[in-house]
């Protein structure tokens, strides 16, 4: 049988949570869709969105989590997964599988997506580079 006490009822409009800075990395912000709170830190869901030009991009990392997605709403972001650089266009969704090494390297001024992760709290940690790294697109 579901258990319905676990989670509470969650929905936030456009205007009850805005975009902030001070998330994971700071050429992004994010917005904060409630999810954390109604799970009760089981999964977290926001918003990020391009806030400066790439200049470095996000590093060789991964993260510690059970599952995460990617859905790009706007604009698009290129990404490195091992050894394999992908595209994500809007529209698009990325299951991410624990642990994979990635590295998002460039993305369009308008880049916007959705990343819903499990656990809240997941931890991302620094790695070794699997392969050079294409420069990013400036902006104009």
């Amino acid at each position: 049988m579901l258990d319905r006490t676990a989670t509470q009822f969650s929905h936030i409009k456009p205007g009850d949570t805005p975009y902030v800075s001070g998330g994971l990395r700071d050429f992004f912000v994010y917005r904060d869709l409630g999810v954390a709170q109604a799970t009760r830190g089981k999964v977290i869901a926001h918003l990020v969105k391009a806030n400066m030009a790439p200049e470095q991009g996000t590093g060789w990392h991964r993260h510690e989590a059970d599952f995460q997605i990617v859905i790009m709403l706007k604009g698009w972001a290129r990404f490195m997964y091992e050894d394999r650089e992908t595209l994500v266009s809007a529209g698009d969704c990325v299951h991410q599988r624990p642990g994979i090494r990635h590295y998002l390297f460039d993305y369009s001024p308008d880049m916007e997506y959705l990343e819903i992760v499990s656990p809240a709290d997941f931890r991302t940690v620094d790695v070794e580079p699997a392969c050079e790294v294409p420069p990013p697109t400036p902006w104009k």
